[in-house]
């Protein structure tokens, strides 16, 4: 009987260790390999917007043919107005994608919801190197990294030539004053009291694109003190030294300037010659477009809907005016491409049984990995890590990612390197140089920020509370929503 049971146990031993043989290629992913360590198949979903799936395909094409562990690469493109709530949605039901496109103030909102790089993939001194300054600000917490980009986006001055040749305004305004003077030679109002002709869509806040953002950028280059990472307050309606040294009511200043567009009058009664601008004007981009208004602030984006609302428009775009051409600023909007933290894996039946899934684990290095290879500069070889055995391997590569996506989008690039050959391009050379400048602030809800903004023009427009009474009570709120309330 003692000897039986010892022969059942041995074979019990030994079925065990040939199993787990049998089994290891499945249980590292679907697929096989001849490998007892090391081998998996992932298949890798893409969520994002504004680009088509094509613009990815070569991309893809190159990829998997030197990673053999990706099997299937899908892009999924979604509509702007929807694409956050459906993400949300699909998070909540554990089934998103595994790459998806987050915008430059989400990251705050999703970063429970994110998988960092693995180091070795992508670190702090990667994003130096390859991006402006921006980027890391925005797609990184606590010296790790979440998210990367292939295009940087920042705001630039759209105006109408045909205007400012008739106004004889041969260059656009470098400075905030000659915005001021060129907007009072343009502007011309009709017997009525309406605008004929507005010098620029600046002023007030609900029928302005991007109007938080311009105001930010004021904001910023007048010296206010916004909030670049949990807890820290913003500090809008406290005194900073300005460019001639002396301390000045930094906001209060930026929200004055900005809304005396909007205001008929002066503080002392007399006819405001800056007037330019109300609520009754179409909304920016459509008014630019119809040739009613002369300037407008805004980002890359916008060309190609200018284009096609008017194509006969005769227009250019211009860096920023400036407070001080020292120390030049733009403002950054802009997305990055993230991993997201679990997934819930689609069943499927093979033979009547559930097909195997990769761990979690393999899955989020396989995307980023993927992340590494699509956004960062290789040099002629391109590094590859195994997710289960570490072991790493180079491959001779002779294709540069970013730089097919710059080329079929015409999008402004990242990565520094693009950026500098961009410089002399005469549509994106601005935004080139803007994305050099470019800054962007600790959102702790994009959407809710952007409401306390307009409001608070709105606000002072209506002359319902004094400057410094409007933008206490934006930094209260904003203060409020990031956890850094006093």
């Amino acid at each position: 009987m003692e000897k039986i049971k010892k022969f059942i146990k041995m074979k019990s031993k030994f079925l065990l260790a040939l199993f787990a043989v049998v089994a290891m290629p499945f249980f590292s992913g679907c697929g096989s390999s001849t490998a007892n360590n090391g081998a998996y198949t992932v298949n890798l979903e893409i969520w994002g917007v504004v680009d088509e799936s094509l613009v990815y395909n070569d991309i893809i094409n190159q990829y998997k043919k030197l990673n053999t562990h990706v099997g299937e690469i899908k892009y999924k493109k979604f509509s702007q107005d929807t694409y956050k709530k459906e993400l949300i949605d699909a998070f909540a039901a554990g089934n998103g994608p595994d790459i998806f496109l987050i915008n430059n103030s989400w990251l705050p909102s999703f970063e429970n919801k994110l998988q960092p790089a693995p180091s070795p993939l992508m670190n702090e001194q990667d994003m130096k190197n390859n991006f402006p300054d921006v980027v890391s600000s925005d797609f990184m917490d606590a010296g790790q990294v979440y998210a990367a980009p292939l295009s940087v986006d920042s705001m630039v001055l759209y105006y109408n030539r045909n205007i400012f040749n008739a106004a004889g305004i041969v260059t656009p305004p470098t400075d905030w004053v000659e915005f001021q003077d060129d907007v009072r030679k343009i502007t011309k109002l009709n017997a009525n009291g309406n605008f004929s002709l507005s010098g620029a869509a600046i002023g007030s806040g609900t029928n302005i694109n991007r109007a938080a953002d311009l105001l930010s950028l004021i904001m910023m280059q007048n010296g206010a003190q916004f909030p670049t990472e949990k807890g820290m307050q913003a500090k809008f309606d406290e005194g900073a030294v300005g460019p001639d040294g002396r301390v000045t009511q930094s906001g209060e200043k930026a929200l004055a300037y900005y809304t005396q567009f909007a205001k008929l009058n002066t503080s002392i009664g007399a006819t405001n010659e800056y007037y330019t601008w109300n609520n009754r004007q179409h909304y920016s981009v459509d008014a630019f477009a119809e040739e009613s208004v002369a300037m407008m602030f805004n980002y890359s984006w916008q060309m190609s809907n200018i284009k096609s609302k008017n194509p006969k428009l005769n227009f250019s775009v211009a860096p920023l005016p400036q407070v001080n051409a020292a120390k030049p600023v733009s403002y950054a909007n802009y997305w990055g491409y993230a991993v997201s933290r679990n997934k819930i894996p689609p069943i499927s039946n093979v033979g009547g049984q559930a097909a195997p899934t990769v761990p979690n684990e393999i899955r989020t290095h396989e995307a980023w990995q993927f992340l590494k290879f699509l956004t960062l500069k290789n040099s002629g070889t391109i590094k590859f890590y195994n997710a289960i055995t570490k072991a790493s391997k180079d491959f001779p590569i002779n294709f540069d990612p970013a730089l097919d996506f710059l080329k079929k989008t015409g999008q402004p690039a990242a990565r520094r390197d693009l950026l500098e050959a961009q410089k002399a391009d005469a549509n994106l050379g601005v935004f080139a140089t803007g994305n050099l400048i470019a800054k962007h602030w600790y959102q702790a809800d994009p959407e809710a920020t952007d409401k306390i903004f307009i409001d608070m023009i709105e606000s002072v427009n209506m002359g319902n509370v004094t400057l410094r009474e409007a933008l206490t009570l934006a930094k209260n709120k904003i203060n409020y929503l990031s956890g850094a309330t006093r």
